[in-house]
C-alpha cells in the first residue's frame, strides 16, 4: 500500500509499504477515507521530536472504513464507516478508568522513552515518533487501529466525511482546552492561535458559555474563517500590544481563562522571537514558547492558562514568578479524545460545531508531500490539506 513516510529533517515521500495486519483480537483494519495534516507533525517534519526513525509512516487524525476486525471486537464490524481518536487507550488501565485516555498505561510500548523524557511515559499515539509507542501512523491507505472498542467512533449519518474527520482529533482537543481550562458562562477567554485547533476551542469556549471568546493570531486569511465560522472576536497580534489590548477589552483586568493553541514553534514580532529561534535552531532549548509567556502575563489574576500546543522538552525563560505571584493555574495535556468525540460528534450532527471550512485543500495520498509543503508554508490559505485514500466500498 502506499503511505506517507518520514526520511529525514524536512524530507517526506509516498512510499510502497506492507499492508497492515491484525496483531491482536481488539484491532481493527480500516481502510483510509480521508485523514489531515495537523501543526504538530510539522514538530516531528522538522526534527524537533526525538526518536523518528527514516521510513516512519506519520499520520494520526483521520476517518476510514472498517475492512478486518479481530476476534475480540464488539463494538464495530466490517463496512462500519468510524472516526478514530488520535492517541490510543487500552479502556482498562487507571488513566483510560478516569478518562485520562492520552496517559493510558499499556499502549506505549517504549515506555522508557517518554519516562527519560518527561518522568513518564504517554499513551500510544498514531504516527508521532517511537517516544510514543512507534504506531504506524494514518497517512496510509489502511491502518491498523489497536484497542478499537474504545478509539474508534461510528460517525452519525447526517455528518458527511470532511467535517467527521476533524472529531478525530482537531476539535475533542480544543474542547478539551475549553472544558479542563474551566471556561464557564460569563467568561472573557483568550485564544492564542487561530488554526484548527485554536479555532475549536474558541467554538468550545462559545458552546460552553463564555461571555466574550478573543481569537490571537497573524494571519489574515485565518482571523477572517474564525470571525465568520466560529463568532470569535479577533486579534492581530502584529498590530497591536496584546496585553494591552486584551486588558481593554476586559475593563482592565485580563481574560479569565487564557488557552495557548500553538505550540513548540510559536512565532513573534518581538525580540524574544529571535532569541528563542536561534536557541532553539542549536538545540540549547528544544521549544518556543512565546505563546505560552503571553498568556501568562495576559491572564487576570487568580485566572487559569491551558497549553494545548505541543511541547517536546525543555523551555527558557518561563514566567514562574508571574504565575506565583499572580495565583494562576496552568493545565496541560494531550488530547483525551475517547472522553469527548461521541458527544462532539452528535454536536455536528445538530449543526452546533462547524468544521468543513477548515478543509481549504483536499488531495489524493498521493500528492501528501505536495500538501505538507502548502501546509508548512500556509501557502494558498492553507489551514489544513486533506488527503482522500481509497474511500468507502459502500
Amino acid at each position: 500500500m502506499k503511505a506517507l513516510c518520514w526520511q529525514g529533517v524536512n524530507e517526506l515521500s509516498v512510499e510502497q509499504v506492507p499492508d497492515p495486519e491484525l496483531r491482536n483480537d481488539q484491532d481493527v483494519i480500516v481502510r483510509l477515507v480521508a485523514g489531515t495534516t495537523c501543526g504538530s507533525d510539522l514538530h516531528l517534519i522538522g526534527g524537533y521530536i526525538p526518536a523518528m526513525r527514516a521510513g516512519d509512516v506519520i499520520g494520526h487524525e483521520f476517518l476510514g472504513e472498517v475492512v478486518e476486525t479481530g476476534s475480540a471486537v464488539r463494538r464495530h464490524k466490517v463496512g462500519d464507516r468510524v472516526v478514530v481518536a488520535s492517541f490510543v487507550g487500552c479502556g482498562r488501565c487507571w488513566y483510560c478508568a478516569n478518562d485520562l485516555w492520552s496517559l493510558c498505561d499499556n499502549t506505549n510500548t517504549n515506555p522508557g522513552i517518554g519516562q527519560a523524557l518527561f518522568g513518564y511515559e504517554s499513551g500510544g499515539i498514531f504516527g508521532y515518533s517511537h517516544a510514543m509507542g512507534g504506531l504506524r501512523g494514518s497517512h496510509a491507505e489502511y491502518v491498523r487501529v489497536p484497542f478499537a472498542d474504545y478509539g474508534a467512533f461510528p460517525v452519525p449519518d447526517g455528518v458527511d466525511d470532511v467535517s467527521a474527520l476533524f472529531a478525530s482529533d482537531s476539535v475533542p482537543t480544543g474542547w478539551m482546552g475549553a472544558d479542563l481550562g474551566g471556561v464557564k458562562p460569563g467568561d472573557v477567554v483568550a485564544v492564542w492561535g487561530c488554526g484548527a485547533v485554536g479555532q475549536m476551542a474558541a467554538r468550545a469556549a462559545i458552546l460552553l458559555g463564555a461571555e466574550r471568546v478573543i481569537s490571537i493570531d497573524r494571519i489574515p486569511e485565518r482571523l477572517e474563517m474564525t470571525e465568520r465560522h466560529i463568532g470569535s472576536e479577533t486579534l492581530d497580534y502584529t498590530s497591536t500590544d496584546v496585553a494591552a489590548e486584551l486588558r481593554e477589552r476586559t475593563g482592565g483586568r485580563g481574560p479569565d481563562v487564557c488557552i495557548e493553541a500553538v505550540g513548540m514553534e510559536a512565532h513573534s514580532d518581538g525580540p524574544m522571537h529571535l532569541y528563542d529561534q536561534v536557541k532553539q535552531q542549536l538545540r540549547l532549548q528544544t521549544d518556543r514558547p512565546t505563546a505560552v509567556r503571553q498568556a501568562v502575563h495576559a491572564c487576570r489574576k487568580g485566572g487559569t492558562v491551558f497549553v494545548l500546543g505541543v511541547f517536546a522538552g525543555m523551555v527558557d525563560k518561563f514566567p514562574l514568578g508571574a504565575v506565583v505571584n499572580k495565583g494562576l493555574t496552568v493545565r496541560g495535556a494531550q488530547q483525551h479524545g475517547q472522553r469527548y468525540i461521541p458527544m462532539l460528534l452528535d454536536r455536528m450532527a445538530r449543526g452546533e460545531i462547524s468544521t468543513a471550512h477548515l478543509a481549504t485543500h483536499t488531495m489524493p495520498l498521493e500528492r501528501a508531500v505536495e500538501g505538507y509543503d502548502m501546509f508548512k508554508e500556509k501557502s494558498d490559505g492553507c489551514v489544513r490539506a486533506v488527503f482522500t485514500g481509497p474511500g468507502r466500498t459502500g
